[in-house]
C-alpha cells in the first residue's frame, strides 16, 4: 500500500489536531482560566488554583482506566466522551457565579484532558505502526505545541474580545464542531487488522508464512523493572519540568522584565517544537532510553547554568537549551513503553505509567513554590531541580540495563 494513503497516517494527523486543541483548552488553558477567572470575577486566586488542581487529579486517576478503554473498545467512544466532557467544562467555567461550582467544571475539564491527551493519543496511534512507532507517535503528540504556539493566543483573544461566559462558549463549541467529525470519521478503526493490513500498511502475506516477530523486550526481560524504571525517571523529569514552565515567567521578569519573559517564553516554545521535529526524524534509529537521557542531561545542564549564573545571556542560552528538551521528554515517555511492551496491551500498561507521571508532575509548580519561598529565592530550587533531573537520567539508562537481566527461574 501507498504509505501516503495508508490509514494509520490518517489517524495520526486526526490525533495531531486532538492534541493541539486538548492541550490548548486543557494544560495550557489553565493558565488562561486562572487569570481570566480571577479577573472577572475578583475571586482569590488560590481558590481558583485549587479547583484547577482537581483538573489535574482527575485526570491523574483516570489514565489507566482511559488506557484499559482504548485496548478493549477503540478510541473513537473514549475520544468523544472526553471531547464532550472537555468541552462542557470550559463552557461551564465561563458561566460559573461562585467559587465552588468550579470544582465540577474542571472535574468535566479533567475528564476531557484524561481521555485526549498523552495516553489517550498514544494508545490510539499505537496499534497501527511497528517500523515507525516512534515517529508516530511523536508526529501525533507534536500538536501539543500547536497548541502553546496558536491555541492559547486564540483561547486569550476570545476571552477578551467577548468575555469569559461568551469567549468560552464560543471556544468549547467550536472545538466540538472541528473534532468530533474527524474522530467520528478517522477513528473508527481499532487498528490495521481491521482492514486486512499488518502495522505500517503491509499486506499479509500469502502463501509464505509470515516473518517471526521478536518478542517485546519485557517478555524477556524484567517488565516491572523495566515499567517503573520509565514511569519513575519521567515522574521526576516532568515535574521539575511542569514547575520550570510555570514559574519560567517569575524567574526571568527580574533580569528581562515582563515583556522580555514573554518573549522568552514564546522562544522556548518554539524550541521546543524543533526538539520534537527532530525526535520525528531520529528515534525510530536510535536507543529511545538514550534520547531519553540525552535530552534530561541537557535540561539539567540548563537548570544548573540558571542557577549558578543568572546573568541574563545565561539565562536566555539555558531556557532554549532546556525548551529544546521539553518536548523530547513529554514525548519520549510512551514511546519508551511502547517499544518494550508492545502493540498488544499498551494502553492499559502505559496508562498505569501515567498515573505515576501526572499525580507526580503536577506538584511540581507548588514544590517549586514552596522551595522558593523556604530557600529565599530561584536559585537554590534550580539546583536542586538539576540534581533531581540528573537522577532521572541515570534511572532511565539503569533501569534498561537492569530490565534485560532475566527473571530468576528463566
Amino acid at each position: 500500500m501507498n504509505a501516503v494513503r495508508y490509514h494509520g497516517w490518517r489517524v495520526v494527523a486526526a490525533c495531531f489536531a486532538v492534541a493541539g486543541v486538548a492541550w490548548s483548552l486543557g494544560l495550557f488553558g489553565a493558565s488562561v482560566y486562572l487569570q481570566a477567572i480571577t479577573q472577572a470575577r475578583a475571586w482569590p486566586v488560590s481558590q481558583v488554583a485549587s479547583a484547577i488542581t482537581a483538573f489535574f487529579l482527575v485526570a491523574a486517576a483516570l489514565q489507566r482506566r482511559v488506557g484499559r478503554a482504548i485496548d478493549r473498545h477503540g478510541p473513537r467512544p473514549v475520544l468523544s466522551a472526553g471531547l464532550l466532557s472537555m468541552c462542557a467544562g470550559v463552557a461551564l467555567v465561563g458561566q460559573a457565579s461562585a467559587p465552588w461550582q468550579l470544582y465540577p467544571c474542571f472535574a468535566l475539564i479533567g475528564i476531557g484532558w484524561a481521555c485526549l491527551s498523552t495516553t489517550a493519543l498514544s494508545a490510539t496511534v499505537a496499534p497501527w505502526f511497528e517500523r515507525h512507532q516512534g515517529r508516530s507517535i511523536t508526529l501525533a503528540i507534536m500538536g501539543a505545541s500547536l497548541g502553546a504556539i496558536l491555541g492559547v493566543p486564540l483561547l486569550l483573544a476570545a476571552v477578551q474580545g467577548l468575555g469569559v461566559g461568551a469567549g468560552l462558549g464560543l471556544v468549547a463549541v467550536a472545538a466540538l464542531v472541528l473534532l468530533m467529525p474527524l474522530i467520528r470519521r478517522v477513528l473508527r478503526h481499532r487498528g490495521p487488522a481491521e482492514l486486512g493490513l499488518l502495522p505500517d500498511g503491509e499486506a499479509p502475506p500469502t502463501g509464505v508464512a509470515p516473518a517471526p516477530v521478536a518478542a517485546p523486550l519485557a517478555a524477556r526481560g524484567r517488565p516491572r523493572m523495566l515499567l517503573w524504571s520509565c514511569a519513575t525517571a519521567f515522574a521526576l523529569a516532568l515535574t521539575v519540568q511542569i514547575g520550570f514552565i510555570t514559574h519560567h515567567v517569575a524567574l526571568a521578569t527580574p533580569r528581562l522584565g515582563v515583556a522580555g519573559a514573554g518573549a522568552l517564553v514564546s522562544a522556548t516554545g518554539l524550541t521546543a517544537f524543533a526538539g520534537r521535529l527532530l525526535l520525528a526524524r531520529v528515534v525510530d534509529r536510535l536507543s529511545v532510553r538514550g534520547l531519553s537521557a540525552a535530552a534530561m542531561i541537557a535540561q539539567a545542564a540548563a537548570l544548573g547554568a540558571i542557577a549558578a549564573w543568572p546573568e541574563p545571556a545565561v539565562l536566555v542560552g539555558a531556557s532554549l537549551l532546556y525548551g529544546w528538551g521539553i518536548g523530547q521528554v513529554t514525548t519520549l515517555g510512551p514511546v519508551v513503553v511502547r517499544r518494550e511492551f508492545g502493540a498488544a496491551a499498551f494502553g492499559a500498561t502505559y496508562g498505569a505509567a501515567a498515573m505515576l507521571i501526572q499525580f507526580s508532575s503536577a506538584a511540581g509548580p507548588a514544590l517549586f513554590g514552596l522551595g522558593r519561598d523556604a530557600l529565599g529565592g530561584y536559585r537554590p530550587v534550580l539546583a536542586v531541580a538539576a540534581v533531581l533531573v540528573l537522577g532521572a537520567a541515570a534511572l532511565v539508562v539503569l533501569g534498561e540495563a537492569l530490565g534485560r537481566r532475566s527473571p530468576p527461574g528463566r
